[in-house]
């Protein structure tokens, strides 16, 4: 029975190519986990306020509540992050007729293992005692690490049903050390503010999923053609994944600003950019169909293209009609790389860009950390007041006598070094991912569920030849 669906599927009885996961897959993730155990037990220790001596840390630093523990600040923001990146980002990439399972399943993946390498490659940068030679965590360090992550789940999208499992976790490996080396560049070194991750985020995991993708081109791509394209059920499911990030997109650029203004301003800019965005996608999208019909890809994703944009300049004053000329830009752009970019960087430079991450991550990034380098260099103490100008750009210790015009500079070298990290770690990893040995798919079985999972037979019947899944059931259940 099999292989009569099989031929009918794929016009060939039997598997289309053995991918070899049964033994790879499950070495990869016993090793890499019982590294991150052996890990974790020489270097991550709770920090102070999550520590059982929280109590006599309360009592020495002249703290009279519990409420004073950053969880109760920090964890709903982190909620609303960790929402983003399972559910926003996951169901996002369900849009694939038969590859829902690879994106919500895979993203899952990438996360799990990628939070806890963050963990260590941000503590050994961040946190790590020189003393103890201990990294401590608190719940910042959990959004922090979520945001490492969505690099690599950035990345993944442009890569989304031309890999195997292996390669998406070697993806991940790759993707966050080099993430948490540009952002320790760019924030530490640099002193950069990005709030939002325009630039070490968006940016980075944009470009460095589209090298990976430059380097893996696939010449017999069109040869899965056939599933390489959408359903009415798909892409109502990657709009739930649209409206979670939309919803929670605030709550991602203001997680780990400064208590206060920045925080608030934070909110209501990206708020504010995100309802801008969504107009002028739709404007722009019906304005390309003969008839006015709007194209659900340009909803999907375009009219995300403002909370990208504002995530370095959020927390600016960059005043609320600046907000929103940057969400009207940004889902002209967005759209528009959808509507032409994206088929001439596939024809011209052979860049096959699954989730369209050029045009949600990587232009809006790059352009994001470029507005807020205009913005920074333009602030003033009229505007800040003097205060509020060292407290909103960390002008303290060896950067007190920073400029304005000065931070501006460097908040344009910081966008340049994503760009390159993003690039050139990119095409590194993509050639050590063209080995033969990640059992990868064919050019034939790409954007294929039953590849890597198993998968319901009456439901990929149905699928190819669309019609009700329990009529086919029983039409299966007849033979």
């Amino acid at each position: 029975m099999r292989g009569v669906v099989s031929l009918l599927l794929t016009g060939k009885i039997g598997p289309p190519l053995n991918t070899n996961m049964r033994v790879s897959l499950p070495a990869v993730c016993f090793v890499w986990q019982i590294a991150m155990i052996v890990l974790f037990g020489v270097f991550i220790r709770y920090d102070e306020e999550s520590d059982a001596h929280w109590i006599e840390y309360r009592r020495e630093n002249n703290i009279t509540s519990d409420i004073e523990n950053d969880f109760y600040f920090r964890y709903p923001s982190f909620q609303d992050v960790h929402v983003m990146i399972f559910v926003g980002f996951g169901f996002l990439m369900t849009f694939l007729k038969r590859y829902s399972y690879g994106g919500v399943g895979f993203n899952f993946l990438i996360a799990a293992f990628g939070l806890q390498w963050a963990l260590l490659m941000q503590g050994w940068f961040h946190a790590l005692n020189p003393e103890t030679g201990k990294i401590t965590i608190g719940v910042e360090s959990l959004i922090n690490a979520d945001f490492c992550c969505a690099g690599s789940l950035i990345a993944f999208g442009a890569l989304l049903g031309k890999v195997s499992p292996v390669q998406t976790l070697v993806v991940a490996l790759f993707g966050v050390t080099l993430f948490a080396v540009e952002e320790y560049i760019i924030l530490d070194l640099l002193h950069c503010r990005d709030a939002g991750g325009s630039m070490v985020i968006h940016c980075f995991g944009g470009y460095y999923g589209l090298a990976i993708s430059w380097v893996l081109y696939r010449p017999n791509l069109h040869l899965s053609k056939r599933h390489h394209g959408s359903i009415y059920h798909s892409d109502l499911f990657a709009m739930i994944g649209t409206l979670y990030l939309w919803m929670y997109w605030p709550s991602f650029n203001s997680a780990i600003t400064d208590h206060g203004d920045g925080q608030h301003r934070t909110a209501i800019n990206t708020y504010l950019a995100l309802a801008s965005s969504v107009l002028t996608t739709v404007a722009l999208s019906s304005m390309h169909q003969k008839r006015g019909k709007l194209d659900m890809v340009h909803i999907q994703n375009a009219t995300l293209a403002g909370g990208v944009a504002m995530g370095t300049a959020a927390e600016f004053m960059i005043t609320p009609y600046g907000a929103l000329i940057v969400g009207f830009c940004m889902g002209i752009i967005s759209t528009f790389g959808y509507l032409y970019i994206s088929p001439f960087l596939e024809k011209t430079l052979k860049l096959q860009d699954t989730c369209g991450v050029h045009n949600l991550h990587a232009v809006p990034g790059m352009l994001g950390g470029f507005i807020g380098a205009i913005v920074a260099a333009a602030a003033s103490e009229s505007v800040y007041g003097r205060e509020g100008l060292i407290n909103t750009f960390d002008f303290e210790g060896e950067f007190a006598d920073r400029t304005p015009g000065t931070q501006g500079g460097f908040q344009a070298a910081g966008t340049c070094v994503s760009i390159a990290f993003g690039l050139v770690g990119g095409a590194i990893v993509g050639f050590i991912l063209r080995f033969p040995i990640w059992g990868d798919p064919g050019d034939d079985n790409c954007f294929d569920d039953e590849v890597y999972w198993e998968v319901s037979l009456c439901l990929h019947y149905s699928l190819f030849v669309g019609v009700n899944p329990t009529a086919v059931e029983l039409h299966l259940l007849s033979f």
